[in-house]
């Protein structure tokens, strides 16, 4: 019997301030980049895809960005 899955692996990015779409609120946004992987035996094993995500602090709404925005946000953050 094999034991196959998927497992996602967070990792904080940066934290930046700014107006969120959503509520309106000048808020800080966290940059999280999502990592996915195929598991065997709950061995991570093949990448599957990996995502950015920006999480608003004060209402919780999360949107998808694209990888170069992500990108430019963390430079410009530093």
């Amino acid at each position: 019997m094999l034991i196959l899955g998927f497992s996602a692996k967070d990792t904080l990015l940066a934290t930046l301030l700014f107006v969120c779409g959503h509520c309106g609120v000048n808020a800080p946004h966290q940059l999280v980049k999502r990592a996915r992987r195929f598991t065997l035996f709950f061995i991570p094993v093949l990448p599957v895809g990996t995502k950015y995500l920006d999480t608003c602090t004060a209402c919780g709404h999360v949107i998808d960005v694209p990888r170069g925005q992500a990108e430019a946000a963390l430079a410009q953050g530093r």
